[in-house]
């Protein structure tokens, strides 16, 4: 079990090895839910993205037409929630 001191601003700062436990990256967001007991279970927030918006990012107007490589890099930043 992990100790966190709340600063004076009511804020907590979560370590290195807990966001590495939870697959957080710097950018990325986290979901906390208050419990009925006190205590509060913090995840990783799903990323909230249609698979549309991928193909979306696909498209480039007045554009030449996207590379397999280069789609399956658009794709991979897609599922990232990157732009």
């Amino acid at each position: 079990m992990s100790t966190l001191t709340v600063t004076a601003k009511g804020q907590v700062t979560l370590r290195k090895d807990l966001l590495k436990h939870l697959g957080v990256h710097p950018g990325e967001k986290i979901a906390v839910n208050k419990l009925p007991d006190g205590r509060i279970e913090i995840k990783a927030a799903c990323p909230t993205g249609r698979i549309s918006d991928v193909f979306n990012l696909l498209h480039r107007a007045n554009g030449p037409s996207l590379s397999i490589e280069e789609m399956n890099e658009v794709i991979a930043r897609g599922w990232a929630g990157k732009r």
